[in-house]
C-alpha cells in the first residue's frame, strides 16, 4: 500500500523556520550566560549574641543631709514697774493731749548717760598699823611649815630656797593678788602660792584709823632634810 503525505504534513518546506529559531534559541542562551553574575557566599546568622564584658559602673548613693531649722529667737519680755503716783519719775515726759499741728513743741534732749566711774581703792605699802597675822609672826612661821608639801619634782631635784610672794590684805583681812615675786622651781612657787591663798584672815592694816588695803611681802623656805 503506497503512503501519501499532504502538503501540510511535509515538514521539508519549513526547515529554514527551525533553523531561525534554533539560532535565536541559542544566541539568547550564550546572551544569558554572559549576563549571568555570581556572588560570594554570605552566611547570616539571626541567633548570634555578643556579649559584652564591661564591668558595671556602681555609682554611690549620695545622701544630702539636711540642716535642721535654727531655734527661734527667745521671746523678750517686757519687765513693767508699778510705782505708786506720789513718787517722782525720773525721765518724765509732759504729753500734752490738746496740742494739734500748729503746737510748737521743744526739742527733745536725751539725758546723758553717766558711767559710773569704779575706784579701786589705794593699795598701801607702809601704814601705820601693819597687816598682821592671827597670833604673830611666829605662828604665821608655823602654820607655813605645818602646811606646806614639798613638791616631789624639787625634791627629786634636789631644789631648795626661798620663794618670795606677794599678797594684798584687803580692809576685811582676806588674802587676794597673790603672786610669785621671785622663785625657784621645780613645783615650789605653786605650793607656796596655794599655802599663802588657804591662809585665815589676817589682822588689817590701819591708816588714819581705817582698815585699808596693804601690800605684803612673803618669803616661803623650802629646805631639804
Amino acid at each position: 500500500m503506497e503512503t501519501r503525505k499532504t502538503k501540510k504534513a511535509d515538514l521539508e518546506g519549513k526547515r529554514g523556520y527551525f533553523f531561525e529559531i534554533g539560532l535565536i534559541i541559542a544566541l539568547l542562551v550564550v546572551f544569558a550566560a554572559f549576563e549571568y553574575k555570581s556572588y560570594d557566599k554570605i552566611t547570616v546568622d539571626l541567633m548570634s549574641r555578643d556579649i559584652d564584658d564591661t564591668p558595671e559602673e556602681i555609682i554611690p548613693i549620695t545622701e544630702q543631709k539636711v540642716k535642721p531649722p535654727p531655734p527661734p529667737p527667745p521671746k523678750q519680755v517686757t519687765k513693767i514697774t508699778i510705782v505708786e503716783d506720789d513718787i517722782e519719775v525720773e525721765d518724765e515726759i509732759d504729753i500734752d493731749v490738746d496740742a494739734d499741728v500748729d503746737t510748737e513743741m521743744e526739742e527733745y534732749i536725751p539725758p546723758k548717760d553717766v558711767d559710773e566711774e569704779i575706784v579701786e581703792a589705794e593699795i598701801f605699802t607702809v601704814v601705820e598699823a601693819m597687816p598682821e597675822f592671827p597670833g604673830g609672826m611666829a605662828n604665821l612661821m608655823s602654820y607655813l611649815s605645818n602646811n606646806i608639801k614639798y613638791p616631789p619634782l624639787a625634791k627629786e631635784s634636789g631644789i631648795q630656797g626661798r620663794v618670795f610672794i606677794n599678797f594684798v590684805v584687803e580692809p576685811n583681812g582676806k588674802i587676794s593678788n597673790v603672786k610669785v615675786l621671785r622663785g625657784i622651781g621645780g613645783g615650789c612657787d605653786e605650793e607656796a602660792i596655794r599655802v599663802v591663798k588657804s591662809m585665815p584672815s589676817w589682822k588689817p592694816g590701819m591708816q588714819r584709823g581705817k582698815p585699808v588695803r596693804v601690800s605684803y611681802n612673803l618669803p616661803v623656805k623650802f629646805t631639804l632634810q
